[in-house]
């Protein structure tokens, strides 16, 4: 993110505050995040899985020593987004790449987050290496009242592809009701063009889970978030989501991608071979958009960021300005992960 972006956005947040206090307002700041953990494995083989083809269980050496340290960075990262407006780390993040409910544990556990007394709500998904998606919460904040699993059902030339299911919580945000959706869409493996009938399938199932929430409620809040493995102007956000970027044009049941209006302006989450890529996102329902009213009588979005401080970034090399991942030609590098997380802000005025 170049310097100028980054002095608007914190201009603009600044700019808030103080109006806010000017008015005598007071407001409740929520983050909800997303962070693909980037091969988060233990170091145990497990026979059902062919984790045995992930980076933690091809190292050599020191399995134990790289996976502690991984939780440990991993976690301090968690701890840090959203921090500084709402003063603790994110309220709701969403999870990929992650092998069980055991490396959730431990990430929760740390002491980087253990204070903040984080639920989880996990599944084992039908994935071939046992990558799953999840959601970490934390307890005072959000209360979880419902959750389920759903497989895509993508078939490629006429077998099933086992891929990640796409997970659904809803729940009390405080009092107010929202349901998020976490996702890990299939890869480009083999090219965009020949894999992109997968996510626009799962695009689908994306659809599918949101209008059996609005059956039950018109004007559900919806977040939904993940690894989608495409950007915000391909073809499963624009032809099948829909996704509206500009305020103006959404209307009553539109789809709302801050993201895309980012990714025009240069904001990217991966890179690889030397082509940004903006894959990690989160759109939500219209009833989450504050379009002007400045009505933040129930939460709102506020902003839409990626979390891409400079520590989470390669500093020389081939890779410099990739974000610091942890795993290169089976080898440990002592990095993060090999995209940043992106984060929101929800906002709402204090009763």
């Amino acid at each position: 993110m170049s310097k100028n972006i980054f002095l608007i956005l914190i201009f603009s947040i600044t700019f808030f505050a103080c109006s806010a206090q000017k008015n005598g307002k007071k407001y409740s700041i929520r983050t909800i995040a997303f962070y693909n953990l980037e091969n988060l494995f233990d170091t145990i083989n497990d026979v059902t899985k062919e984790d045995e083809k992930s980076p933690m269980m091809e190292l050599k050496f020191g399995r134990s020593k790289v996976y502690w340290d991984k939780i440990d960075k991993l976690a301090s990262t968690i701890a840090q987004i959203g921090e500084e407006k709402a003063n603790t780390s994110p309220a709701i993040i969403g999870v990929s790449e992650v092998e069980n409910l055991s490396v959730l544990e431990d990430l929760v556990n740390s002491k980087h987050l253990v204070k903040n007394d984080y639920g989880i709500v996990h599944y084992d998904s039908p994935d071939k290496r046992g990558i799953d998606v999840a959601l970490l919460y934390q307890k005072k904040y959000f209360k979880p009242i419902h959750h389920e699993a759903f497989n895509p059902n993508i078939y490629r030339d006429n077998f099933k592809v086992y891929t990640r299911d796409q997970l659904l919580v809803s729940g009390y945000l405080d009092d107010e009701l929202i349901h998020v959706i976490v996702n890990h869409w299939p890869s480009r493996r083999g090219g965009e063009a020949a894999s992109r009938p997968s996510r626009e399938k799962a695009a689908y199932q994306n659809l599918k889970i949101i209008k059996q929430v609005k059956d039950q409620d018109p004007a559900a809040k919806i977040l939904v978030m993940g690894d989608f493995n495409d950007d915000p102007t391909n073809s499963s956000f624009k032809n099948v989501l829909k996704t509206k970027s500009r305020k103006k044009n959404v209307t009553d049941g539109d789809l709302f991608n801050p993201y895309e209006d980012m990714f025009r302006r240069g904001f990217n989450t991966l890179k690889y071979r030397d082509k940004i890529n903006l894959f990690d996102q989160i759109y939500f329902t219209s009833p989450l958009l504050d379009k002007g009213e400045k009505d933040f009588s129930t939460y709102k979005m506020y902003k839409a960021m990626v979390f891409n401080k400079s520590f989470l970034t390669t500093k020389k090399g081939k890779y410099k300005g990739y974000p610091f991942r942890s795993f290169s030609n089976g080898n440990y590098t002592g990095g993060y992960s090999d995209h940043y997380p992106v984060y929101m802000y929800l906002i709402k005025e204090k009763k």
